[in-house]
């Protein structure tokens, strides 16, 4: 794997900290949900942007499809990012007007689902990627 250099490992865990702190606060409190939905949105922009920089150059096919299954995840979390200032703003919901019942079953609150399988696939392709390339250093 390509070694990140100090200021994109700090933004990369500036990123994960900001895409925390927005969750949280975007769940808890009613009052910060203007603020906490850009502080989420930010935070995944940067996670996924410096996730996508750290390539892998080896010839190993199971970490290259890891890295590119990675990169979905980074895609997913930027998504859910614009579903939750959706959410706050309801920038779509014109578009279903006289139909708020598909636009709740559509786009409200989805930001969690994607948010949740975002995490669950970077949590699983990290942990694969680490063991894969353990195993390369054993061989």
């Amino acid at each position: 794997m390509k070694q990140l250099t100090t200021l994109q490992s700090i933004t990369l865990a500036a990123g994960a900290i900001l895409m925390a702190a927005g969750a949280i606060l975007y769940i808890v409190t009613w009052q910060w949900r203007g603020i906490s939905c850009w502080l989420y949105l930010a935070g995944a922009i940067a996670f996924a942007t410096i996730g996508a920089m750290q390539t892998y150059q080896g010839r190993n096919i199971v970490v290259r499809r890891l890295k590119r299954i990675q990169a979905l995840a980074g895609l997913l979390f930027v998504v859910a990012g614009m579903l939750m200032v959706n959410d706050t703003y309801q920038l779509t919901a014109p578009l279903f007007e006289g139909r708020h019942v598909a636009y709740v079953n559509y786009l409200y609150n989805k930001w969690v689902l994607l948010l949740l399988s975002a995490a669950l696939i970077q949590l699983y392709t990290t942990l694969r990627i680490a063991s894969e390339l353990e195993k390369d250093k054993k061989t």
